[in-house]
């Protein structure tokens, strides 16, 4: 496909997700399905220009003077992708699968300058309704920090140390140029594609297939580290879902001590069995939903109670950009409602003397610190411990510091981390 003709999937894709309100990874396979003549460069370029469109709608939108999905696509291929009037004019002539030749409105925004005194919200790329939300978090920085959110992210995994060693891992995946994370001494890094560069496809790879690495974004190994699960402990990953965390603790605990691994929800627990085949892990039991009482022997057991608790992903908007524009406040409370249910329920298993880990993808104080300060409020054995030291004891080498309201909890951000948005706070039981 010529350039032209892969802006006009685009627009047709922008546009079913728009109509039909579908999520961004759905209409985009649907396309190619119906589209077997794109090669897999036509389609990774296409869902680099319908991904990069939703991630800065608002800031495209504002200089376009539409939000409709042409503008959105022509905007992106000039603002972000370096293309011109006149390059995006010639492609267009000589494609038949084209959009229409620009107009004259279109030329005139295409050719304006970046405009600052757009407002926040817009320079942030963020819906209108968080800007306050964003602000009271991040202050005179929060336009910088929900820009950072709309760029693209990199692709990270996790050494596997159960079966593989990182500069093993590094020399087996050197083709497609990893690096060490910064941060996470498991962690690899291939920096994100520009314009319609391709992302490598990792879990094709052998190394994958073995169990010496998993796919995970830096953030997400960082908080299963301050966790700080040890071998030989008890520990209950309350929230487990597809067992990322699950995964990297059993792996930092050396395959020592039991790991339970339970969500409410069977669905999003059922890829957790072939993953943890494929790891090697051996202290992992599953615990299944439909069961009765199915943790109730675990009541006031454990070392360490993990909570990686279901939130409004803000902190992942640059992997799910199509989720930033569909959130609104009624799905906000409806996400708060469940994290208060979930501390509620899940505290209870908890040792005297032993860790309550809360952990969200999200970078919204109403899911993080408020929600960590009304639990404390309501449970008075439970006491706020400091995640900032352990930081500190973990990444000493790094010059990368986390925000912290307040020296305790801690939230990575892309701006300030380098990885997705995540928020960790540890609370403890106190000693009968």
């Amino acid at each position: 496909m010529r350039p032209g003709g892969r802006i006009s999937a685009a627009i047709e894709i922008l546009t079913d997700i728009e109509d039909r309100h579908r999520p961004a990874n759905i209409a985009l396979a649907d396309w190619g399905r119906s589209h077997r003549f794109a090669g897999s460069g036509d389609r990774a370029a296409i869902g680099n220009l319908v991904y990069d469109a939703l991630r800065n709608r608002s800031s495209v939108a504002w200089r376009m003077g539409s939000d409709g999905a042409r503008a959105l696509a022509l905007g992106v291929a000039v603002f972000q992708w370096s293309e011109t009037v006149d390059s995006l004019s010639a492609q267009f002539a000589e494609d038949p699968h084209a959009p229409e030749p620009l107009t004259e409105d279109e030329v005139k925004a295409l050719s304006s300058q970046a405009e600052p005194e757009a407002p926040g919200w817009v320079l942030a790329d963020i819906p209108e309704w968080l800007e306050a939300s964003f602000e009271a978090g991040f202050g005179e920085d929060y336009i910088g920090e929900g820009q950072a959110l709309a760029a693209r992210p990199p692709l990270d995994m996790r050494v596997n140390t159960l079966k593989r060693d990182r500069e093993k891992v590094l020399k087996d995946l050197a083709r497609f140029k990893p690096a060490p994370t910064l941060l996470s001494p498991v962690g690899l890094r291939i920096a994100p594609s520009e314009g319609a560069g391709r992302t490598p496809n990792v879990t094709a790879e052998a190394g994958y297939q073995k169990g010496w690495f998993e796919v995970q974004d830096e953030g997400s190994q960082i908080t299963g580290l301050l966790a700080f699960a040890q071998p030989g402990e008890q520990i209950l990953d309350y929230c487990a879902g597809s067992g990322g965390k699950t995964l990297a603790m059993s792996a930092y605990m050396e395959n020592k001590g039991q790991i339970f691994a339970y969500d409410s929800d069977q669905q999003r627990l059922a890829p957790i069995y072939d993953r943890l085949k494929r790891a090697g892990t051996r202290n992992v039991q599953v615990r299944s939903p439909g069961a009765p009482d199915v943790l109730k022997d675990l009541e006031g057991r454990m070392d360490r109670v993990v909570i990686d608790a279901p939130c409004t992903g803000t902190g992942v908007w640059r992997r799910r950009p199509d989720a930033k524009w569909r959130l609104t406040p009624e799905a906000l409370e409806n996400r708060l409602g469940e994290q208060r249910q979930i501390l509620a329920e899940a505290c209870r298993y908890v040792r005297s003397g032993g860790y309550l880990c809360y952990i969200t993808c999200s970078v919204l104080g109403e899911e993080n610190e408020s929600q960590v300060y009304a639990f404390l409020e309501d449970n008075a054995e439970f006491e706020l411990l400091s995640a900032g030291e352990v930081w500190e004891d973990l990444f000493a080498y790094s010059d990368l510091k986390p925000l912290s309201s307040d020296g305790c909890t801690v939230t990575l951000t892309p701006a300030t981390t380098g990885t997705d948005g995540f928020f960790f706070a540890v609370l403890g039981r106190k000693r009968a």
